[in-house]
C-alpha cells in the first residue's frame, strides 16, 4: 500500500514533536529544474497553506541549505529575519527560532524540513536528534516529495 505524501510528513511532523518540540511545522519540496518551491505540508493552514508554487529565492540561506545541503539554525529572530520576510507573522505564532533541514536525494537538494519554535529551542542536542529523524525517514520522505504535485 502507498502512503499518502500528507501521511508521511504528518508522521514525521509528530515525530518531531514528540522527540524535541516543533511548534511550526512544515515539508517544502523543491523542482530545482523549473526553479519553483511547494509547501506540501504544514501544521498551520491557515497561516501557512500548501497551495501553489512560488518561485526559489536566491540568497544565503539557500546557499547553506540548497547548495552546500547543511542545516539551518536560527536561536532568534535576528538570526533569521534577514532570510524570511514572514518574520513577523512567525513571530505571532510564538515562534523566535527556526531549524530548515535539507534533503537530499543523494545528488541535489530536493526538498526541507521546516522547524520552528521558542527563542534557543535548537540546541546542539535537538538539531542532532532532529537531523537524525529526518535521516531515518529519508526514503519515505523522498518517495513522498515526488509525489507532490508542482503546478499551480
Amino acid at each position: 500500500m502507498i502512503t499518502s505524501p500528507d501521511t508521511v510528513f504528518a508522521a514525521l511532523h509528530e515525530a518531531a514533536r514528540t522527540a524535541v518540540g516543533a511548534r511550526l511545522f512544515t515539508v517544502t519540496v523543491l523542482d530545482r529544474k523549473a526553479g519553483l518551491s511547494r509547501r506540501a505540508y504544514t501544521s498551520h493552514p491557515a497561516d501557512y497553506p500548501t497551495s501553489g508554487t512560488k518561485p526559489m529565492r536566491s540568497d544565503g540561506w539557500t546557499d547553506i541549505v540548497i547548495d552546500q545541503g547543511k542545516s539551518f539554525v536560527a536561536n532568534t529572530t535576528p538570526d533569521f529575519a534577514i532570510y524570511f520576510f514572514d518574520h513577523a507573522l512567525i513571530n505571532q505564532l510564538g515562534c523566535h527560532s527556526a531549524m530548515n533541514i535539507p534533503v537530499s536525494d543523494g545528488e541535489k537538494v530536493v526538498g526541507t524540513v521546516n522547524i520552528l519554535d521558542v527563542e534557543g529551542h535548537f540546541t546542539p542536542e535537538r538539531v542532532a536528534k532532529l537531523e537524525a529523524l529526518v535521516a531515518e525517514h529519508r526514503a519515505t520522505l523522498l518517495e513522498a516529495m515526488a509525489r507532490v504535485p508542482m503546478e499551480a
